[in-house]
């Protein structure tokens, strides 16, 4: 029998790809009260025309209607108001993901879940080392599950609501070179942990999306990743591991050539572990940036 956390990690992998007529009866006639009320009557085409092929993405339009009309539970950590032509972005689709020895619980009852102590620390941490380097990041810690819970959406429409927010971050900011979707895993810390010189480190996993139409280039781009990784810290890295396929799930990873889930760590990490690989990373990506440029 699964525990939950092993259930979560499942649901993690689901991605609704086929939404009811119903459904799409209903989102359609919410497009053309929003087409008419915004008087945007391109983006009514453009979304409509979407909705008659029939895939998921009328369930994304769904979403963006929400989002737009409310703009709920949305921030960008300070660099996104500071910095210029940002050249990384990071978010998490799974943004209360935690780590127990963070948290008073016991692990045998409870899943590692927190609305403050959570995986978008690590996000933080990691757009503060760039920053510091001055490579412009933006990190989005927008609280995805609370979107969830205030709309009585499913866990598994997660990736929706934050490739949303990717593809508004994409289209204001075309400087984007790397997309980062940072999460954690269930993994025991045995698996999830490595020692370099005398000091534990939360190891890093690159999740690349077998179904994405940008499969091959974000595959290329997470070996060469895992490579950097290896040259200078070995066994930092756990390699690269392709998902997507069942159940379908692209990671939002179509909307940008260079767009990774990582997992950094697990439930059994600690923040301060997860920090250290933090900023060997922000070393990593800073010299993929010179070789690129």
């Amino acid at each position: 029998m699964q525990n939950e956390q092993e259930l979560m990690d499942e649901l993690k992998e689901l991605y609704p790809q086929h939404p009811s007529k119903e459904f799409k009866s209903t989102t359609e006639k919410m497009l053309r009260m929003k087409a008419r009320d915004l008087e945007k009557k391109r983006k009514f085409i453009r979304f409509t025309t979407i909705i008659s092929s029939g895939v998921f993405v009328s369930i994304f339009v769904f979403c963006l209607l929400i989002l737009e009309r409310d703009g709920v539970n949305h921030t960008f950590g300070q660099s996104a108001q500071t910095l210029a032509k940002p050249l990384v972005y990071i978010y998490h689709t799974h943004n209360r993901e935690s780590y127990f020895p963070e948290l008073d619980v016991q692990k045998e009852k409870m899943t590692a879940v927190s609305e403050t102590k959570n995986v978008t620390l690590v996000g933080k941490r990691l757009s503060k080392a760039l920053n510091d380097m001055q490579i412009n990041a933006i990190h989005d810690n927008s609280d995805i599950f609370g979107v969830l819970e205030k709309y009585n959406k499913q866990y598994t429409e997660a990736y929706l609501f934050s490739g949303y927010y990717l593809k508004k971050a994409l289209e204001d900011n075309d400087s984007i070179q790397m997309v980062f979707d940072i999460h954690r895993d269930s993994s025991s810390r045995s698996d999830s942990t490595i020692e370099i010189n005398g000091k534990s480190y939360a190891k890093i996993q690159f999740i690349v999306s077998k179904i994405s139409i940008n499969y091959e280039q974000n595959k290329q781009f997470a070996v060469q990743l895992h490579e950097q990784l290896e040259q200078r810290y070995p066994g930092l890295s756990r390699g690269v591991i392709e998902k997507g396929e069942r159940p379908a799930n692209t990671y939002n990873q179509d909307l940008h050539g260079n767009s990774l889930l990582l997992n950094i760590g697990g439930a059994e990490n600690n923040l301060e572990e997860t920090y250290r690989t933090a900023d060997i990373f922000a070393e990593v990506i800073k010299d993929t940036l010179k070789k690129s440029n």
